[in-house]
């Protein structure tokens, strides 16, 4: 099992900085950069990408907290209220994906609308292109503070809880520790996403663009790849929110594993076939988890 340390953190004065936040900062800026060569790429109009992902990158700031406070931590905000409007804790993926889309809906509203909806999602697969490579360097900041700690196991990418350190750090995050956790590890769930956007998603997406793809590919192809995977990865988190056994990501990951391949590819017999798969696979987590 993989040996436990706790993350990096400088101080600059007054400020402490964590190495999540310089991860966050990092995967922001790729984006940005990225995005912008991608668009002259691609021959669309990279200022108008620009604005785009700006657009994006605060709704899913927004939606990043709000998804989290409301649907992970709703006895945190009944008891202090005032934790909606700060922004700066409690944060979850999920929420900023889905914050970035509604960014995106709203940008196209005010500044695209006369545009065809192909030419929208042209700009919208490229910044779908792109957001793997920042997903994956977030996580690097989310395996180095251990921020989604999973169940006890013996699995050998497992963090090892064999120091008071690392018992004490799994006990801080809701978990309860069995007698004989010293001989086990807990599952680092930010770490395996980076493993598997890094060795998977990545190479995929880098070998998929050796050929020109139609608009709305890229969005498909990562809901096709990260969602299922996601799903499947929430059933080892222990101390998260449950709803009906799944996990706020679970239904999330559910319902836009029917949508994406619809809106993006117009293909119903695809959309219905993926649909009906994770139509199944929610009963049974909702049975076996009751």
């Amino acid at each position: 099992m993989l040996p436990f340390f706790e993350q990096p953190v400088w101080s600059l004065g007054p400020l402490t900085i964590h190495a999540f936040g310089v991860s966050v900062a990092i995967a922001a800026w790729y984006g940005l950069i990225v995005g912008q060569r991608r668009f002259e790429y691609l021959s669309l109009d990279a200022g108008l990408g620009q604005q785009l992902a700006s657009w994006m990158l605060l709704g899913g700031m927004i939606g990043a907290h709000l998804f989290s406070v409301l649907f992970y931590f709703p006895l945190k905000l009944r008891e202090d209220p005032w934790l909606l409007l700060r922004f700066w804790e409690d944060i979850s993926s999920f929420g900023g994906m889905m914050g970035g889309l509604v960014g995106a809906l709203l940008f196209f509203a005010a500044r695209m609308r006369e545009s065809a909806w192909a030419h929208r999602l042209a700009y919208l697969d490229v910044v779908a292109f792109v957001f793997p490579g920042s997903l994956a360097i977030g996580r690097i900041g989310c395996a180095l503070a251990h921020d989604h700690p999973g169940s006890i196991s013996a699995f050998p990418l497992a963090i090892s809880l064999e120091s008071r350190d690392a018992q004490a750090f799994y006990v801080s995050s809701g978990n309860s520790l069995p007698a004989e956790a010293a001989l086990l590890g807990f599952h680092d769930l930010g770490l395996y996403e980076l493993l598997y956007l890094s060795l998977v998603v990545l190479p995929l997406f880098w070998y998929f663009d050796r050929r020109t793809r139609p608009a709305g590919f890229y969005l498909a192809a990562f809901g096709a790849l990260y969602l299922p995977v996601r799903f499947a990865f929430d059933m080892l988190r222990v101390a998260d929110a449950r709803y009906a056994g799944l996990t706020p990501a679970q239904w999330l990951a559910a319902i836009l594993l029917f949508v994406l391949p619809l809106a993006t590819l117009g293909r119903r017999t695809l959309a219905y076939a993926i649909g009906g798969t994770v139509l199944l696979t929610t009963l049974w987590a909702c049975w076996s988890g009751s």
